[in-house]
């Protein structure tokens, strides 16, 4: 059997609506040399049956027999089974943009490095329709979020998968990629809007509740012609709009307490200071 070009994988958990809207963004990639795994993390919902309809032969489902509560659990078993020489995640409740894995793949390919992360936007809330850019810290891409984040499939044959939340005092994602920086893997940033991130972290009950419609309108934003370019505009101009002529009260103090309720449980997301109990606390807050 040929192997594919590429190895995605799809870390859930019973949130069948949105995973749906997540596989739909994979197999509408402009590249098609791809497998999906889809890995469940213990799921007892009809995850299956939904992966089963989109009636893709590059889709597999694999469901681990008991629930690891992070998805660091479902990318490790997911790394073992990869084939492709890349290897790609998405979160089971985000959206890749139809070039996601064109460019960041082309990259890696055109620079030789291990590792790279792509323009994130993260939706705040329901009625946010341009969402903050994510520019991360590091302009090497290491501990970039992980729908953003592609790399060799090499770096995990070396330094292993993705090790266990509860046995880090740091983030998985975090412990992963410092993992591959100390063994001289190198990483580089691709300058494209590629990924649409709906955090889990600052809504309420997500799991509890299982809404879709985020996932449903944005989806469809994306499927229109040219929306990449056309919504980066609007960012700059609603970012210029709001320096040039003061931004309104209302607003303003709206967007500083949806960023600061975001930064507040992103922040507590990567520093775990009490063998995960932080993150702990944030599966509380989404009905886990």
């Amino acid at each position: 059997m040929t192997s594919p070009r590429v190895s995605v994988i799809i870390a859930t958990y019973n949130r069948s609506a949105v995973l749906r809207y997540a596989v739909a963004s994979v197999l509408n990639q402009t590249m098609r040399d791809f497998e999906l795994l889809v890995v469940g993390d213990g799921c007892t919902d009809d995850s299956e049956e939904v992966v089963a309809g989109m009636k893709d032969p590059r889709i597999r489902w694999i469901n681990l027999p008991a629930n690891s509560g992070h998805q660091s659990g479902p990318n490790s078993r997911g790394l073992q089974e990869a084939r492709g020489e890349f290897v790609a995640y998405l979160g089971h409740d985000d959206l890749w943009l139809k070039h996601h894995l064109e460019y960041t793949i082309g990259k890696l390919e055109e620079t030789g490095a291990a590792f790279a992360h792509s323009l994130l936007i993260r939706i705040l809330s329901a009625d946010d329709e341009l969402g903050r850019p994510v520019f991360h810290k590091s302009q090497y891409g290491y501990g970039a979020p992980p729908s953003c984040t592609v790399h060799r499939r090499s770096v995990a044959e070396k330094i292993g998968g993705w090790n266990d939340y509860r046995n880090l005092v740091l983030p998985p994602e975090t412990d992963f990629s410092d993992r591959a920086r100390a063994a001289g893997f190198t990483a580089t940033f691709v300058p494209r809007f590629t990924v649409i991130k709906f955090p889990g972290s600052i809504r309420k009950n997500v799991y509890r509740d299982k809404p879709s419609h985020e996932q449903a309108h944005w989806f469809r934003r994306i499927s229109e012609p040219d929306f990449e370019a056309e919504h980066l505009v609007r960012m700059v101009q609603a970012f210029h709009g709001d320096v040039a002529s003061g931004m309104p009260i209302r607003k303003l103090v709206r967007t500083f307490a949806l960023e600061f309720a975001a930064r507040a449980r992103w922040g507590l997301s990567r520093v775990f200071l009490y063998e995960g109990k932080e993150i702990d606390s944030i599966k509380k807050f989404k009905g886990l």
